[in-house]
Formats: C-alpha cells, sequence, structure tokens
C-alpha cells in the first residue's frame, strides 16, 4: 500500500508515521497478528521511541479512529447548525465523501478486521455518527421510501470505496461518480420523489 498521496506531508510527523506503518501493516497481515516491534522495525525506530506515543497496538488504532471521526464530527456540528434544506443535506454529502477519501485505508482495515472493530467498541463509535448524519440529511418524518433513499445514499458512499476499487479508472472520477448517486438519491427523497 506505502505512503502515498495525502500522507506525504505527514511524513515528517513521527505519531501520523506511527499510524501510517501500523495501519499498513494491519490491513497486510491482520491486527492480531501484527507486534509493536514489527511496527517499530519497519519505522527503524526503537520501541521505546514507539511507546512514547503509543504504549499499545489498542492506542494506535483507536488514534486511527479518533483522526477519522474528528473530520465526522466537525461535520455533524455543522450540518446540525444549517437549515434542512436540500443545499446542506448535499452539501453534507460533498464533504463526507472528501472525509471519506482520506480515511479510505481505515475503512479497508475496518472491513477487513470486523472483529477486532466490534471488540474495541470501534464500530459502536462509528455507528453513532453515521446515525446522526442520517438524522441531518433525511427528514424525520419522511415516507420510509425517502428514509430508505437517504440510508442507500450513505451506504453507497461507503461501498463504493471498496466495489470501485477494482473497477478500472480515475479515483476522483469514481468518487465523483458514487457521490453524484449518492446526491441524486437525496435529492430524490427531499423532493418526495
Amino acid at each position: 500500500m506505502g505512503i502515498t498521496g495525502s500522507n506525504k506531508q505527514r511524513r515528517g510527523n513521527t505519531r501520523q508515521r506511527i499510524q501510517d506503518v501500523a495501519l499498513e501493516l494491519f490491513s497486510a497481515q491482520g491486527y492480531e497478528k501484527t507486534s509493536l516491534r514489527e511496527i517499530a522495525e519497519r519505522l527503524e525506530v526503537t520501541k521505546a521511541a514507539l511507546y512514547y506515543h503509543f504504549k499499545t497496538k489498542e492506542d494506535i488504532l483507536i488514534s486511527l479512529f479518533e483522526d477519522l471521526v474528528r473530520p465526522m464530527d466537525e461535520l455533524i456540528e455543522w450540518g446540525r447548525t444549517q437549515p434542512h434544506t436540500l443545499e446542506t443535506k448535499q452539501e453534507v454529502l460533498r464533504r463526507y465523501s472528501e472525509a471519506l477519501t482520506g480515511a479510505a485505508p481505515l475503512f479497508r482495515f475496518m472491513q477487513e478486521n470486523q472483529a477486532t472493530v466490534r471488540e474495541l467498541s470501534i464500530g459502536e463509535m462509528f455507528k453513532e455518527r453515521m446515525i446522526t448524519l442520517l438524522d441531518i440529511i433525511k427528514d424525520p418524518d419522511a415516507p420510509l421510501t425517502d428514509q430508505v433513499r437517504c440510508i442507500s445514499a450513505l451506504f453507497s458512499m461507503h461501498a463504493g470505496m471498496f466495489v470501485l476499487r477494482d473497477v478500472e479508472g480515475d479515483p476522483e472520477d469514481k468518487r465523483k461518480a458514487v457521490l453524484e448517486v449518492a446526491i441524486d438519491l437525496v435529492t430524490q427523497a427531499h423532493s418526495g420523489g
């Protein structure tokens, strides 16, 4: 997987380098099979240097999730202060799409290590935010079909990250295509069509 794209500017930050390498190893060989010693070796630092930032593998994983949910929390806070208009809903989806793109490696890890995610209650933390985001993009008294459209919009954005990985094409074009479908669903739900 390597350090690519948005991670390039993160190289200088030791804490973030540890997170990147740990996530790479967790994804490649599984969370359980990865040791702190391996992470330290890959980074070419001592275990003590690693301990300065993180005491356990769980600490690393939790910090990754905190980094993932921070943009979600900011988006939720913003969305809650906006009028419940179609424009707000569309902007929430746009911003969420960008947040997801930055967190793609973590989502891959979640998909491949569901038991670990459940065990560490990280899944619960994420699920709560998904429910809150859903409340922002769907109308409380919307007909069931429109509620399903809004739920489908969010799931399309998540599924698109995995399913489209194997589809030829530019990642940004794929992201925009998924976003367009999500916006179409929420627009249709909003207009009650």
